[in-house]
C-alpha cells in the first residue's frame, strides 16, 4: 500500500517524549484559517516556488523530459538557485517503515515515531499497515480528531500517546474558522477519555480566535481532568502560503477585523 507524506523529521524532540522521528502525512479535512502547515492540506503533491528570490531566467518553464516534472508544467531540477520543488512524496508502507526503523538504535527509552500532518487519520489504512511493520517502535499521533469513530478508535488503540487538538469549543465558531463542525471531534474526545490511552489535549493560541478567555474556559470544561496544554502561535506561518501560490486566510481575517467600524 502507498501513501503520501510531505516531510519526515529525524531526531525530533518536540513531538512527544524522548528522541523521535516525526512523519508528516499529507492531506487534512480541516481548513483552519491559521494553518501553519499549508503544504499538508492537499492530499496531492504540490509545486513550491520561492518567487521572492527568483531571477526570472525562464529555465524552469522550458520543456523538459523528466517524468516527475510533467504534472507541474515546470522543470523541478534546473533552477540554479534550487527555488523549485514539490511538497509531497508517495511511498510504500515498507519504504516508510524502513525510514522510521533506520534510527531505531538512536531512540531513547521513551522515544519512537510520531505521526503528524496534515491529518494522519485521513490515511488510516496506510498508517495502520506501516505500524504492522514496526511493532516494536512506540508510536504517537498528533491529530485533530476529525474522523469516523471506528477509524479514530482503531488508530488510537495502537498508540502509546495521543495528542488531540481541541481548537474551539463553540460549534459555529469551529465551523467558521476550520471549515467543519466540532461534533465529531468532541465525540472522539470522549472515546479517547474512555479508552484510558495516555493523551494530552492541546489548543493552539490563535490571536483573536482561540485565545479568548471564553473559549479557553469552555475547552477546559470539556477536557476535565485530562492533561491539557496550550501551544503558542507560529508568527511565521504565513510565509509558506506564497511559496505554494496560496493566500493566507488568517491575514485576510485580521485585515477585515482591523477595518471594522
Amino acid at each position: 500500500m502507498n501513501g503520501t507524506i510531505f516531510d519526515s523529521k529525524e531526531f525530533a524532540v518536540h513531538d512527544g517524549p524522548g528522541l523521535r522521528t516525526t512523519v508528516f502525512f499529507k492531506g487534512c479535512p480541516l481548513r483552519c484559517i491559521w494553518c501553519h502547515n499549508p503544504e499538508g492540506l492537499s492530499p496531492e503533491p504540490q509545486l513550491m516556488v520561492r518567487e521572492s528570490a527568483c531571477r526570472h531566467c525562464g529555465l524552469c518553464r522550458a520543456e523538459c523530459s523528466h517524468p516527475d516534472c510533467r504534472p507541474f508544467g515546470r522543470c523541478l531540477h534546473i533552477c540554479p538557485q534550487g527555488l523549485v520543488s514539490v511538497s509531497g512524496e508517495t511511498l510504500s508502507t515498507r519504504a516508510l517503515a524502513d525510514r522510521i526503523s533506520r534510527n531505531k538504535t538512536l531512540f531513547t527509552r521513551d522515544g519512537g515515531v510520531t505521526f503528524s500532518g496534515g491529518e494522519p487519520l485521513m490515511q488510516a489504512p496506510f498508517l495502520l499497515e506501516t505500524l504492522d511493520l514496526i511493532p516494536d517502535i512506540p508510536a504517537v499521533i498528533e491529530t485533530s480528531g476529525y474522523a469516523p469513530e471506528k477509524v479514530f478508535s482503531e488508530v488510537i488503540s495502537r498508540m502509546k500517546l495521543v495528542y488531540l487538538d481541541i481548537k474551539l469549543a463553540d460549534e459555529q465558531a469551529h465551523l467558521r474558522f476550520t471549515g467543519v463542525s466540532n461534533w465529531q471531534i468532541l465525540r472522539n474526545l470522549e472515546i479517547l477519555r474512555q479508552s484510558g490511552i495516555p493523551c494530552v489535549i492541546r489548543t493552539p493560541l490563535i490571536p483573536k480566535i482561540t485565545d479568548t478567555r471564553e473559549n479557553l474556559d469552555a475547552i477546559r470544561a470539556l477536557v476535565g481532568d485530562l492533561p491539557y496544554e496550550t501551544l503558542p502561535y507560529n508568527a511565521l506561518a504565513g510565509a509558506k502560503y506564497a511559496i505554494l501560490g496560496m493566500e493566507f486566510p488568517y491575514d485576510k481575517y485580521l485585515h477585515e477585523m482591523e477595518n471594522q467600524p
